[in-house]
């Protein structure tokens, strides 16, 4: 014979206090790793979401990204008239593109990071949805100047309209401010590639983008450029060289939150423990009680389970409420493919709260598992004179 439900929601509103001390450990537990988690996925969907699909991106044989890679002013020539690349007229839909990076001091911080400088061409912005200049100017080819993601204009110090940084010997104004839907893109500063060309005294390009005609011209145009033995490049479509960067640069965040989440699971899981140890001490003779009525030692254990995995499903709450003011907040962190700053949201999807009530209910299993095998093996007359 079960125990009614209603018997175990007695118990978790009688024991108030111990429920809310456990409920809340819990809690503290799953909002760490909300927190991490929405971090590390907040880096996915930022790179996810920054490649075309009819892109695709040229880099130097072997290279793991645009930093170091290198595509030479011979190269364009011969990639930009190959068969399958995308035209406007006469014009093909290809961008020379150049990467460095500099150094700049966070905002109310003597600390600072590598910040991407991306020179790009006449042709990148069309070859880029999500762009929007939103205050200033764009900058004109051939001149030191320069527009900033609104982002790392907020996170750094010096990089306003305005203001001017330096890029080797090269003084660089900033005209205007930008934003790019969301994306990598976020993260960087642009201006014209000539120019930074000159600034850095490189007679090559970091890469090359290129629109193929169709989706099957992407995937023959890729393989005909990493094919050719001549130009020792590879083309890679421009949403896989992106997601190929996620594992990168969030992979040790995750790892990060499930360490720290474990650690914390287990002091949680002892704490839950212990209360339910002391439940089982505090009502001995309702056990044997219940055992006398004909409830099983079965009823017994799963009434117990079923408390603990309820204080449980309290604490995912307090966890889920104490993480998402963070969703949407804009931050940034290291991304370990370029060396540079990334900037993007934390973002607390209906996934991660699914995973983290995964995360809390185990915490609540197993924490109670014990204490109620402990309380269904009691003997009825045991129980009943302690």
């Amino acid at each position: 014979m079960a125990l009614p439900l209603k018997y175990n929601l007695r118990n978790v509103v009688v024991r108030k206090s111990s429920t809310l001390a456990t409920a809340f450990t819990i809690g503290l537990t799953v909002a760490v790793f909300l927190m991490v988690m929405a971090l590390a996925h907040g880096i996915d969907l930022t790179l996810a979401s920054s490649g075309e699909p009819l892109n695709l991106i040229v880099l130097r044989e072997g290279s793991t990204a645009e930093l170091n890679s290198s595509v030479s002013r011979e190269n364009l020539n011969d990639l930009i008239y190959l068969d399958g690349v995308a035209r406007e007229g006469d014009t093909p839909l290809a961008a020379p593109e150049t990467i460095t990076l500099i150094y700049r001091a966070r905002k109310g911080m003597s600390q600072g990071s590598n910040v991407t400088v991306r020179g790009i061409g006449t042709m990148s912005n069309r070859l880029r949805s999500g762009f929007q200049l939103l205050t200033g100017r764009m900058f004109q080819p051939g001149l030191t100047e320069a527009i900033v993601s609104k982002r790392i204009a907020e996170r750094f110090q010096g990089l306003d309209v305005g203001d001017k940084f330096r890029v080797q010997t090269t003084d660089y104004t900033v005209v205007g401010l930008f934003n790019a839907g969301g994306k990598a893109f976020e993260s960087e500063i642009w201006l014209d590639v000539n120019s930074l060309a000159s600034a850095t005294k490189r007679e090559t390009f970091s890469s090359v983008l290129l629109r193929a005609a169709d989706a099957t011209a992407l995937n023959s145009l890729a393989k005909r450029i990493t094919d050719d033995q001549r130009l020792h490049l590879k083309a890679l479509p421009e949403q896989a060289f992106y997601e190929s960067q996620q594992g990168t640069a969030s992979g040790v965040l995750k790892g990060l939150a499930v360490f720290i989440s474990f650690i914390m699971a287990v002091g949680a899981g002892f704490a839950g423990m212990n209360t339910m140890y002391a439940a089982v001490a505090r009502r001995t003779k309702e056990i044997g009680t219940l055992r006398v009525l004909g409830f099983s030692r079965l009823s017994i254990l799963i009434a117990f389970v079923l408390e603990s995995l309820a204080i449980a499903v309290l604490g995912v709450g307090i966890g889920v409420l104490l993480a998402l003011p963070l969703n949407f907040v804009s931050t940034g962190t290291a991304n370990w493919a370029t060396f540079s700053e990334i900037a993007f949201n934390f973002r607390v999807t209906p996934a991660l709260v699914g995973a983290a009530l995964i995360f809390g209910a185990g915490i609540g299993f197993l924490g109670s598992l014990l204490p109620a095998i402990r309380a269904s093996r009691f003997r009825i007359v045991d129980a009943l004179r302690a």
